[in-house]
């Protein structure tokens, strides 16, 4: 705040600040106009940044690539590679490797990783707490937190009991707070499955309390509880959100099945005697008591039922996206208001596109309650607003479009030959025909407030992309960046943009994997770069 206003409050001060109104100092104070509030210097060089990466002489260089027979991941500036036995930092000016570890055996396989990373302002127990970790889960159900600098070994946890086997998944409930531990789905062998033997329980949650790391409790999901047609189950916001296969998704409040469902509370470490079995909480070969029993049916909050399980909340006032549960209405996407399942007005949203891939919709991850809609050739940026004289009502209206460069396709049915004979064709492209400029990746940065887009065009067996960056407020068009290497559209691409970095992941055929690394770099010089 103002330090003459933090002094003495009055008028004066305020006019002293240059701010006449309270609202707006409010306002400003937010966005952290005054030097002493925390983050106003990050935030100046963030805004630097964006600056300099935007201007034409900034260009992005192609520093580092290469390959691998195994997959290749990327969290926050570091690279890991072989089943995460090498860690690669991309910060430096040529990536480096931070350590390599030994081959690791198959029952030694990680199945799944989060990063974890230090929260501001609390005290944690150990001096290791504070730098970022990674927590991995391995194919022999043992949860280990790794340093992210050196992979040396700083927690480990056995999960699976008598209970379970088959720990797979890592996910967030809250980020960066609360893990969840998801178990493969049970299923019986189908020897059993003849002899008549039924099996109830289909997936195990293990739920952890990160940094100090602690176990909360584990709980399974039984077909006598929520029934039988039951496909999967995620844990997102304090929310247990169940799926089944008719299309149907069922909301739960999963803090209140914690408390509710709670039989005994257990630290890690801890001795403990569960149902006849005498062992320590977390240790091999006890590993994890499921101390949460599920005995009824929990209070629905909410239901819907949706085309592929496909649903989405978001937006202000709190809607829904789900798309109607018939196979006639993919690619069709209706949005409801939570409160009431009132479709708002212009809620369905069409883009009657005819390609091989579905165009996708997702609400804006800028918490700015707008929706972002996503086609072969368009990006639409929606946003919610009151119906004029109808305060309880709630409209979709468009924000901004960007449009994919189509200028040099012409698509004719009827064409004239040199000769004068007139061809017409039999067939007319699809939206997402790989010689036009088609929209393959939408992603956001949050660092920076920049909509980035990635477009391709295909020509024979050469295909091309760029990388192009977006004001997140109207959508201007701010910088393109050719990506230098041949994109393929039937490989599986995954494009990182991450302040002054750009990671392009691609996975060929045979479990064959690259990746090309690009950083800034500012020089006014002309070069071949």
């Amino acid at each position: 705040i103002c330090p003459q206003v933090a002094a003495g409050g009055d008028r004066a001060a305020l006019r002293a600040c240059g701010v006449h109104n309270v609202c707006r100092l409010l306002s400003r104070r937010a966005h952290g106009f005054y030097a002493r509030d925390a983050g106003v210097a990050h935030r100046k060089n963030l805004g630097l940044l964006r600056k300099i990466m935007c201007q034409e002489s900034t260009k992005f260089k192609n520093v580092w690539t290469t390959h691998s027979a195994s997959p290749i991941a990327y969290e926050r500036g570091r690279i890991y590679m072989d089943n995460y036995q090498c860690c690669i930092s991309s910060i430096a000016q040529q990536p480096r490797i931070l350590y390599q570890k030994s081959k690791c055996a198959k029952s030694e396989k990680i199945e799944d990783a989060l990063l974890l990373e230090c929260p501001l302002g609390e005290m944690l127990p150990s001096p290791s707490d504070y730098k970022a970790s990674l927590i991995v889960l391995t194919v022999q159900n043992w949860l280990l937190r790794l340093s992210a600098d050196s992979g040396e070994v700083l927690e480990k946890v056995y999960l699976a009991g008598s209970c379970c086997k088959f720990f797979r998944y890592l996910s967030w409930d809250t980020p960066q707070e609360v893990m969840i531990v998801k178990s493969a789905q049970n299923k019986l062998p189908a020897a059993a499955r003849q002899a008549g033997i039924q099996q109830t329980v289909l997936f195990y949650l293990a739920v952890f309390q990160v940094l100090p790391l602690s176990f909360i409790g584990m709980l399974e999901i039984n077909k006598k509880i929520f029934g039988n047609s039951v496909t999967d189950v995620a844990v997102s916001n304090g929310i247990l959100i169940v799926m089944y296969s008719m299309g149907l998704v069922r909301l739960y409040n999963f803090k209140a099945i914690l408390e509710q469902f709670m039989e005994q509370p257990f630290d890690l470490g801890q001795e403990f005697n569960w149902n006849g079995q005498v062992g320590v909480v977390g240790k091999y070969p006890f590993g994890l008591p499921c101390n949460i029993k599920i005995t009824d049916t929990p209070p629905l909050l909410f239901e819907a039922s949706s085309l592929e399980n496909a649903f989405q909340i978001g937006g202000y006032p709190w809607h829904y996206i789900i798309t109607p549960n018939k196979k006639k209405h993919k690619g069709v996407f209706h949005i409801c208001s939570l409160k009431d399942n009132a479709l708002a007005k212009n809620g369905i949203q069409d883009m009657k596109c005819c390609s091989l891939e579905p165009d996708w919709i997702y609400f804006h991850p800028d918490m700015s309650g707008r929706i972002i809609h996503v086609g072969p050739n368009l990006i639409k940026v929606l946003k919610l607003k009151e119906v004029k004289n109808h305060a309880d009502q709630m409209e979709i209206a468009e924000d901004f479009t960007i449009v994919a460069n189509r200028e040099n396709c012409v698509n004719k049915s009827v064409t004239v030959t040199a000769s004068g004979r007139v061809v017409k064709k039999r067939f007319t492209l699809l939206d997402d025909d790989p010689e036009q400029e088609t929209f393959k990746i939408v992603d956001y940065e949050d660092e920076l407030d920049l909509l980035s887009t990635v477009a391709v065009t295909q020509i024979g067996a050469d295909g091309r992309a760029h990388l192009d960056f977006h004001c997140n407020e109207h959508g201007i068009l701010l910088k393109s960046i050719p990506l230098k290497e041949s994109w393929d559209v039937t490989y599986s691409h995954e494009v990182y943009f991450d302040k002054d970095l750009v990671l392009h992941i691609e996975q060929k055929p045979n479990r064959r994997f690259s990746c090309y690394v690009y950083q800034m770099v500012c020089d006014t010089a002309k070069d071949d770069d």
